[in-house]
């Protein structure tokens, strides 16, 4: 595990919460962000591979960058990459991204600012389990505004599938950031993020400002589902008790 992943910077908090809240990004946070994201792996697997490859017709929402990069390779026929070349096509996505990755602040779904400083008012640990390649999801924070909000983060080069990626971020909340017993969270917007939720005892917040219909998440039975986060209240996310 690349500890820049969890630590991109020298972060301001120290004391210990009994509150964890974990955010996705595309969808939960942001939406409607734009083709960067996209365009960069698209250039990045020609770059370093040689293959002219496209993520149309590739489900990516609710994917990791990893697994959308080897649905890209192997649907423009190419051969299935090495563990070294894989690192190299992340890495020169991310480059690309950080340069080129605009102005986001416009891009924030509804209730987002308000409920992050809620929750940091209130000095919960607020992070991240999101399907985006590292450097790319801490620019997209940077670049919307709501960077200071979040102490570290789980990303799409860590492990195969969003549910390690949350196992991974409560672990390392656990061990660095909360005191038992924690409140834990995770708030998205596609049933692999409830998924992900229930596969570590982590209550689910399930809402509706992605790509996936309210009535879609709610046959997967999340603990809350919202249209937008300015319905969320504070306290489900901070009471022992529902």
């Amino acid at each position: 595990m690349h500890s820049s992943s969890f630590y991109p910077e020298v972060m301001p908090f120290h004391a210990k919460s009994r509150v964890l809240v974990l955010f996705d990004i595309d969808g939960t946070l942001l939406r409607r962000a734009g083709p960067h994201h996209r365009e960069v792996l698209e250039e990045a697997v020609w770059r370093v591979a040689g293959v002219r490859a496209t993520t149309e017709g590739i489900p990516v929402q609710g994917m990791l960058d990893g697994e959308i990069l080897r649905c890209m390779l192997r649907q423009a026929g190419a051969a299935e990459p090495t563990a070294e070349q894989m690192l190299t096509i992340m890495n020169k996505a991310q480059a690309l991204y950080v340069r080129r990755c605009p102005d986001l602040r416009d891009k924030v779904c509804p209730g987002v600012p308000e409920l992050l400083a809620r929750l940091t008012a209130q000095a919960a640990v607020v992070g991240l389990v999101t399907g985006n390649l590292s450097r790319i999801g801490w620019r997209k924070m940077t670049q919307a505004g709501l960077r200071p909000h979040f102490r570290f983060g789980a990303f799409a080069e860590q492990g195969a599938t969003r549910a390690e990626l949350a196992g991974l971020a409560l672990a390392e909340a656990r061990r660095r950031w909360v005191d038992e017993p924690v409140t834990a969270t995770l708030i998205g917007g596609h049933p692999n993020d409830i998924a992900a939720a229930r596969a570590n005892g982590l209550r689910c917040v399930a809402v509706g400002t992605g790509v996936v219909p309210l009535d879609e998440l709610a046959q997967h039975r999340p603990d809350v589902l919202v249209q937008d986060l300015r319905e969320l209240k504070l306290e489900q996310l901070t009471c022992v008790d529902w």
